[in-house]
């Protein structure tokens, strides 16, 4: 089964991907960016689903380590800052795609799938 990260610091917003995941995916969590830099060093993941505003280091600094060491592992954006700018911002730190929060379920499995390869 393929593995994803979740880097999100809020409880119910990372409740809310679990329900999302917990069919087709294992997972793990990083409550913080920094934390997921270090937990894509020390771990295999298939993708990791990236909030932009967290705590200690955000997302978007995140990206840019994680992409330091591991330029092919899949990102995407999670936030709920919707604007063209946002997703600009995302895109140039290197994410490979961006969702919305709210999260719809079917939108977020089919972008893993297609990111993933599946």
């Amino acid at each position: 089964m393929k593995k994803i990260l979740v880097a999100e610091d809020n409880d119910s917003n990372f409740i809310l991907m679990t329900y999302i995941l917990k069919k087709y995916y294992t997972y793990d969590r990083a409550r913080n960016g920094k934390e997921a830099v270090d937990m894509v060093d020390d771990n295999t993941f298939d993708l990791v689903l990236m909030d932009i505003k967290m705590p200690v280091m955000d997302g978007l600094e995140a990206t840019k380590a994680i992409r330091e060491k591991h330029p092919d592992l899949p990102i995407v954006a999670l936030t709920a800052n919707a604007f063209d700018s946002d997703r600009h911002l995302a895109m140039e730190a290197g994410c490979n795609d961006f969702l919305s929060k709210p999260v719809g379920s079917e939108q977020c499995v089919n972008m893993i799938r297609k990111l993933i390869g599946e």
